[in-house]
């Protein structure tokens, strides 16, 4: 039997359903169950966002690329540079991202200039535990850590510097899509929509093309499409699940507009 239900809910109706499902679960730091109807205008920008939870969703691009994550450790200064993250609106599926980052509900909502959302305007976070551990990651995993969390922390010069390390075979892969990654935080969306194409499409790939194209293209049906097939494929208890259904959402308005 389908569940879905018959008429697509707003992306308000969304907003709201969503933040409070995560508060519920406690899964997410969005928001606090208060026995109330949760306003996302209100609600997004200003509640704290758990850095263990955030680290935990930072790794799942690396699942879908055979990379148990399990051992892996948070880099120095993570819990500050969750704290200092900007709130966005267009976030690839890699490393060092997580969906809490999509935060500014309001932003999102009354967002007209697309191009706007992909600049790498901002300024720096200033980390020095995290800087000077970075400086010192030369193996992997802690390689491709340190270019995400320096990407996140908006010192691209830094994480470009990482760029030229030699990559395990088994490790491909995902610094390809890091790399692209890189490009996009940079406001290089071309370059890294170019890159991403270039790729097995594999499903972080593929919500990165698609989102890239909502934000970057057109935002129509192939965005759209594309999202609703990933999102037959994502748990239904990730956040990732939850942020592919607010980007298809977001395409079904613009579609209706």
């Amino acid at each position: 039997m389908n569940r879905e239900t018959p008429v697509q809910p707003t992306l308000e109706a969304l907003m709201t359903g969503y933040v409070r499902r995560q508060a519920e679960a406690e899964a997410l730091g969005l928001g606090r169950a208060d026995g109330g109807e949760v306003t996302p205008y209100d609600a997004g920008p200003v509640q704290p966002i758990d850095p263990k939870l955030a680290w935990d969703e930072s790794l799942a691009a690396l699942s879908f690329f055979g990379i148990a994550t399990k051992a892996f450790k948070a880099p120095n200064g993570w819990a500050s540079l969750v704290a200092q993250a900007d709130p966005q609106i267009a976030v690839p599926l890699c490393v060092g991202n997580y969906p809490q980052l999509v935060r500014d509900f309001h932003k999102l909502l009354q967002q007209v200039d697309q191009t706007a959302v992909r600049s790498g305007e901002g300024s720096p976070a200033n980390v020095p535990a995290l800087t000077e551990w970075a400086e010192r990651a030369t193996a992997f995993p802690q390689r491709i850590i340190a270019l995400a969390a320096l990407r996140l922390a908006k010192q691209f010069e830094r994480a470009r510097a990482l760029t030229t390390a030699v990559v395990p075979a088994e490790w491909q892969a995902a610094w390809n899509n890091e790399l692209a990654a890189l490009s996009w935080h940079e406001g290089q969306c071309e370059a890294a929509i170019a890159l991403w194409r270039k790729q097995t499409p594999t499903l972080p790939v593929r919500f990165n093309l698609a989102m890239a194209e909502l934000f970057a293209g057109s935002g129509g049906k192939t965005a759209k499409a594309e999202l609703e097939a990933i999102m037959a494929e994502l748990p239904e208890n990730s956040a990732w699940h939850h942020l592919a259904r607010l980007y298809h959402t977001l395409g079904t308005m613009r579609l209706t507009q």
